[in-house]
């Protein structure tokens, strides 16, 4: 039986690790957790914010999800977006969800997130 989500992984490509710390902990305010060794041998990093994680792997074919990608709940959006604003990441309104604000933007390798809040 499921019983939760464990985590999300996305692709990044060989030697992106520097710049998908620096997006995932300065400017979405995540934290880098170790990976194990055996699975830090391949590279890649893995992130969380509470009970969000996220996996970002090594794929030597790498191309970024410009379609699929995490759902990401925040509080006071407007706030997060200027977050991210202010560390040159764009933040692209989508309205068309109905009962939530909403808005997409991409990592540095190119991997679509959604980042939404329900409206009270």
């Amino acid at each position: 039986m499921l019983t939760s989500l464990d985590h999300v992984q996305l692709a990044a490509p060989p030697g992106s690790e520097q710049a998908l710390r620096a997006y995932y902990v300065d400017v979405l305010g995540m934290t880098e957790v170790p990976k194990p060794p055996v699975l830090a041998a391949r590279g890649g990093c893995w992130f969380e914010a509470g009970d969000v994680r996220l996996h970002l792997g090594i794929d030597p074919d790498f191309h970024p999800a410009r379609k699929a990608h995490p759902g990401l709940r925040v509080r006071d959006i407007e706030a997060y977006a200027g977050r991210l604003a202010a560390h040159g990441a764009e933040a692209d309104w989508d309205g068309n969800l109905p009962g939530h604000r909403r808005f997409y933007s991409y990592d540095p390798v190119g991997n679509r997130l959604e980042f939404l809040e329900p409206l009270a």
